[in-house]
Protein backbone atom coordinates (compact mmCIF):
# COMPACT_ATOMS: atom_id res chain seq x y z
CA UNK A 1 0.00 0.00 0.00
CA UNK A 2 1.58 3.44 -1.13
CA UNK A 3 1.17 6.14 1.26
CA UNK A 4 -1.12 8.93 0.33
CA UNK A 5 -0.83 11.62 1.73
CA UNK A 6 0.59 14.27 -0.76
CA UNK A 7 2.89 15.44 1.58
CA UNK A 8 4.68 12.60 2.21
CA UNK A 9 4.67 11.44 -1.51
CA UNK A 10 5.97 14.84 -2.69
CA UNK A 11 8.73 15.01 0.12
CA UNK A 12 12.11 15.94 -1.07
CA UNK A 13 13.66 12.71 0.36
CA UNK A 14 12.79 10.78 -2.48
CA UNK A 15 14.22 13.42 -4.94
CA UNK A 16 17.74 13.07 -2.92
CA UNK A 17 17.42 9.30 -2.94
CA UNK A 18 17.43 9.11 -6.72
CA UNK A 19 20.88 11.53 -6.58
CA UNK A 20 22.74 9.05 -4.00
CA UNK A 21 21.51 6.12 -6.14
CA UNK A 22 22.87 7.93 -9.21
CA UNK A 23 26.08 9.15 -7.71
CA UNK A 24 27.02 5.63 -6.47
CA UNK A 25 26.47 3.66 -9.83
CA UNK A 26 28.46 6.70 -11.47
CA UNK A 27 31.09 6.03 -8.66
CA UNK A 28 31.20 2.16 -9.21
CA UNK A 29 31.60 2.45 -12.76
CA UNK A 30 34.67 5.32 -12.33
CA UNK A 31 36.73 3.56 -9.93
CA UNK A 32 36.78 0.44 -11.36
CA UNK A 33 39.97 1.07 -13.61
CA UNK A 34 42.28 1.98 -10.36
CA UNK A 35 44.09 -1.38 -8.70
CA UNK A 36 43.11 -1.96 -5.17
CA UNK A 37 46.93 -2.12 -3.63
CA UNK A 38 47.43 -4.66 -0.69
CA UNK A 39 44.83 -7.37 -2.32
CA UNK A 40 44.89 -9.38 -5.13
CA UNK A 41 41.70 -8.23 -6.51
CA UNK A 42 41.64 -8.33 -9.94
CA UNK A 43 38.96 -5.06 -10.15
CA UNK A 44 38.77 -2.49 -7.63
CA UNK A 45 37.11 -3.74 -4.46
CA UNK A 46 35.13 -0.36 -3.78
CA UNK A 47 33.36 -1.09 -7.72
CA UNK A 48 31.63 -3.90 -6.00
CA UNK A 49 31.23 -1.50 -2.53
CA UNK A 50 29.51 1.50 -4.09
CA UNK A 51 27.38 -0.95 -6.41
CA UNK A 52 26.04 -2.68 -3.46
CA UNK A 53 25.39 0.82 -1.01
CA UNK A 54 23.57 2.13 -4.68
CA UNK A 55 21.46 -1.04 -3.85
CA UNK A 56 20.87 -0.45 -0.14
CA UNK A 57 19.43 3.33 -1.13
CA UNK A 58 17.59 2.15 -4.04
CA UNK A 59 15.77 -0.26 -0.85
CA UNK A 60 15.66 2.57 1.07
CA UNK A 61 13.05 4.23 -1.23
CA UNK A 62 11.07 1.33 -2.24
CA UNK A 63 10.75 1.09 1.04
CA UNK A 64 9.71 4.62 2.31
CA UNK A 65 7.65 4.76 -0.90
CA UNK A 66 5.47 2.29 1.32
CA UNK A 67 5.50 3.87 4.20
CA UNK A 68 7.87 2.25 6.22
CA UNK A 69 9.93 4.57 7.84
CA UNK A 70 11.11 2.10 10.50
CA UNK A 71 11.85 -0.74 7.89
CA UNK A 72 14.21 2.33 6.03
CA UNK A 73 16.19 3.26 9.03
CA UNK A 74 17.21 -0.19 9.45
CA UNK A 75 18.73 0.21 6.03
CA UNK A 76 19.91 3.06 6.97
CA UNK A 77 22.14 1.63 9.89
CA UNK A 78 23.33 -0.99 7.07
CA UNK A 79 24.45 2.12 4.83
CA UNK A 80 26.40 3.57 8.07
CA UNK A 81 28.02 0.48 8.26
CA UNK A 82 29.20 0.06 4.63
CA UNK A 83 30.42 3.68 4.95
CA UNK A 84 32.71 3.04 7.58
CA UNK A 85 33.76 -0.94 6.24
CA UNK A 86 34.77 1.21 3.48
CA UNK A 87 36.88 3.56 4.63
CA UNK A 88 38.14 1.84 7.51
CA UNK A 89 39.39 -1.29 4.81
CA UNK A 90 41.19 1.58 2.54
CA UNK A 91 42.69 3.45 5.49
CA UNK A 92 44.14 0.16 6.75
CA UNK A 93 45.51 -1.22 3.34
CA UNK A 94 47.37 2.41 3.03
CA UNK A 95 48.51 2.05 6.73
CA UNK A 96 49.97 -1.59 5.88
CA UNK A 97 50.15 -1.86 2.58
CA UNK A 98 54.73 -1.80 1.31
CA UNK A 99 57.12 -2.80 -1.02
CA UNK A 100 58.22 -5.24 1.45
CA UNK A 101 54.81 -6.51 2.51
CA UNK A 102 52.61 -5.74 -0.56
CA UNK A 103 49.70 -7.91 0.52
CA UNK A 104 47.52 -6.84 3.63
CA UNK A 105 46.34 -9.79 4.83
CA UNK A 106 43.51 -9.18 7.17
CA UNK A 107 41.72 -6.84 4.14
CA UNK A 108 42.65 -9.91 1.37
CA UNK A 109 41.55 -12.54 3.74
CA UNK A 110 38.18 -10.49 3.83
CA UNK A 111 37.89 -10.16 0.46
CA UNK A 112 38.33 -13.35 -0.65
CA UNK A 113 35.93 -14.42 2.67
CA UNK A 114 38.41 -16.20 4.40
CA UNK A 115 38.04 -13.77 7.64
CA UNK A 116 35.83 -11.34 9.20
CA UNK A 117 36.83 -7.27 10.18
CA UNK A 118 36.90 -6.04 13.24
CA UNK A 119 33.55 -4.79 14.27
CA UNK A 120 31.98 -1.67 13.77
CA UNK A 121 32.92 -0.09 17.00
CA UNK A 122 36.89 -0.88 16.34
CA UNK A 123 36.65 0.29 13.12
CA UNK A 124 35.31 3.13 13.52
CA UNK A 125 37.82 4.19 16.40
CA UNK A 126 40.75 3.17 14.25
CA UNK A 127 39.30 5.95 12.02
CA UNK A 128 39.11 8.27 14.05
CA UNK A 129 42.25 8.45 15.65
CA UNK A 130 43.60 8.53 12.13
CA UNK A 131 46.78 11.08 11.80
CA UNK A 132 46.01 11.33 8.02
CA UNK A 133 42.15 12.04 8.44
CA UNK A 134 42.43 14.30 11.62
CA UNK A 135 41.33 17.19 9.79
CA UNK A 136 38.51 15.85 8.47
CA UNK A 137 37.53 14.23 12.08
CA UNK A 138 37.90 17.19 13.46
CA UNK A 139 35.18 18.96 10.97
CA UNK A 140 32.84 15.75 11.09
CA UNK A 141 33.06 15.25 14.83
CA UNK A 142 32.73 18.94 16.00
CA UNK A 143 29.09 18.06 17.07
CA UNK A 144 27.37 14.69 18.25
CA UNK A 145 25.46 14.38 15.00
CA UNK A 146 27.10 11.18 14.42
CA UNK A 147 26.36 10.22 17.91
CA UNK A 148 22.59 10.71 17.30
CA UNK A 149 22.11 9.49 13.92
CA UNK A 150 23.97 6.00 15.12
CA UNK A 151 21.48 6.29 18.30
CA UNK A 152 18.35 6.78 16.10
CA UNK A 153 19.18 4.07 14.26
CA UNK A 154 19.67 1.56 16.30
CA UNK A 155 16.59 2.50 18.07
CA UNK A 156 14.23 2.05 15.20
CA UNK A 157 16.41 -1.49 14.75
CA UNK A 158 15.51 -2.72 17.99
CA UNK A 159 12.08 -0.68 18.78
CA UNK A 160 13.64 0.97 21.56
CA UNK A 161 10.31 2.56 21.87
CA UNK A 162 6.64 1.66 20.94
CA UNK A 163 6.79 5.09 18.68
CA UNK A 164 9.13 2.85 16.23
CA UNK A 165 6.53 0.37 15.94
CA UNK A 166 3.72 2.66 14.87
CA UNK A 167 6.44 4.65 12.14
CA UNK A 168 6.32 1.10 10.10
CA UNK A 169 2.70 1.02 10.03
CA UNK A 170 1.35 2.78 7.01
CA UNK A 171 -2.46 2.68 7.44
CA UNK A 172 -2.08 4.34 11.07
CA UNK A 173 -2.69 7.85 11.13
CA UNK A 174 0.46 9.33 13.03
CA UNK A 175 0.83 13.49 13.24
CA UNK A 176 4.71 13.56 13.23
CA UNK A 177 5.32 11.32 10.39
CA UNK A 178 6.89 13.73 7.71
CA UNK A 179 9.20 15.07 10.89
CA UNK A 180 10.31 11.50 11.18
CA UNK A 181 11.13 12.15 7.46
CA UNK A 182 12.63 14.94 7.36
CA UNK A 183 15.01 13.46 10.28
CA UNK A 184 15.75 10.56 8.00
CA UNK A 185 16.51 12.94 5.07
CA UNK A 186 19.08 14.70 6.95
CA UNK A 187 20.48 11.34 8.61
CA UNK A 188 20.85 10.10 4.74
CA UNK A 189 22.76 13.29 4.06
CA UNK A 190 24.90 13.46 6.73
CA UNK A 191 26.20 9.49 6.24
CA UNK A 192 26.67 9.97 2.68
CA UNK A 193 28.83 13.31 3.57
CA UNK A 194 30.94 11.08 5.98
CA UNK A 195 31.62 8.77 3.26
CA UNK A 196 32.36 11.04 0.73
CA UNK A 197 34.79 13.64 2.53
CA UNK A 198 36.75 9.94 3.75
CA UNK A 199 37.07 8.69 0.35
CA UNK A 200 37.94 11.79 -1.05
CA UNK A 201 40.50 12.41 1.40
CA UNK A 202 41.96 9.24 1.38
CA UNK A 203 41.76 8.98 -2.71
CA UNK A 204 41.81 12.58 -4.14
CA UNK A 205 42.35 10.55 -7.45
CA UNK A 206 38.94 8.68 -7.28
CA UNK A 207 37.39 12.49 -8.08
CA UNK A 208 39.50 12.24 -11.90
CA UNK A 209 37.56 12.71 -14.59
CA UNK A 210 37.74 10.38 -17.59
CA UNK A 211 39.08 13.12 -19.93
CA UNK A 212 42.58 12.26 -19.03
CA UNK A 213 42.63 8.38 -20.04
CA UNK A 214 40.47 9.17 -22.83
CA UNK A 215 43.17 11.29 -24.75
CA UNK A 216 45.61 8.57 -24.16
CA UNK A 217 43.33 5.56 -25.22
CA UNK A 218 42.37 7.75 -28.85
CA UNK A 219 46.92 8.32 -29.16
CA UNK A 220 46.38 11.71 -27.84
CA UNK A 221 48.52 13.97 -25.64
CA UNK A 222 46.12 14.74 -22.58
CA UNK A 223 45.68 18.50 -22.37
CA UNK A 224 48.17 20.15 -19.63
CA UNK A 225 46.81 18.96 -15.92
CA UNK A 226 43.88 17.25 -16.79
CA UNK A 227 44.75 14.56 -14.42
CA UNK A 228 43.48 16.34 -11.96
CA UNK A 229 40.08 17.35 -13.57
CA UNK A 230 37.18 16.15 -11.62
CA UNK A 231 34.25 13.89 -13.10
CA UNK A 232 30.73 15.93 -13.39
CA UNK A 233 29.05 14.18 -11.48
CA UNK A 234 31.27 14.39 -8.08
CA UNK A 235 31.66 18.32 -8.30
CA UNK A 236 27.84 18.36 -8.91
CA UNK A 237 27.54 17.00 -5.57
CA UNK A 238 30.54 18.10 -3.83
CA UNK A 239 28.92 21.46 -4.88
CA UNK A 240 25.11 20.63 -4.02
CA UNK A 241 25.22 18.18 -1.43
CA UNK A 242 28.83 18.87 0.34
CA UNK A 243 29.49 22.59 -0.05
CA UNK A 244 25.62 23.64 0.23
CA UNK A 245 25.08 21.48 3.80
CA UNK A 246 28.56 21.49 5.13
CA UNK A 247 31.36 24.42 4.12
CA UNK A 248 33.57 23.79 7.07
CA UNK A 249 34.49 20.35 5.43
CA UNK A 250 34.21 21.76 1.66
CA UNK A 251 36.84 23.71 2.93
CA UNK A 252 38.84 21.00 4.66
CA UNK A 253 38.73 18.85 1.49
CA UNK A 254 39.58 21.62 -0.85
CA UNK A 255 42.56 22.97 1.11
CA UNK A 256 44.12 19.37 1.18
CA UNK A 257 43.23 18.58 -2.55
CA UNK A 258 45.30 18.98 -6.09
CA UNK A 259 42.12 18.15 -7.57
CA UNK A 260 40.39 20.94 -9.32
CA UNK A 261 37.53 20.40 -8.07
CA UNK A 262 35.99 24.29 -7.54
CA UNK A 263 36.56 26.67 -9.94
CA UNK A 264 39.22 28.44 -7.49
CA UNK A 265 41.40 24.95 -8.63
CA UNK A 266 40.38 25.37 -12.07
Amino acid sequence: MMVKDKAYREHAVFSELDLYIDFYDSFAMSVMGFATMGTTSMINMDTYVYSSIQGTIDSIKIILEKGRINDSYCLLRKYYDSAIINVYSNLYIENNCSVEKYFVEQINKWLHGKDQLPEYRVMSQYIRKSEKLKEINECLYSDDRYKSIRGRCNDHTHYNYFHHVMINDNEVYIKNRIESLDSLSKDLRDIFILHMSYIFSLHQHYMMSSDYVDYLDCGMQPPENSQYWVAPFIREVFDDVVKKNRPDIASCILSNTSMHLSADHA
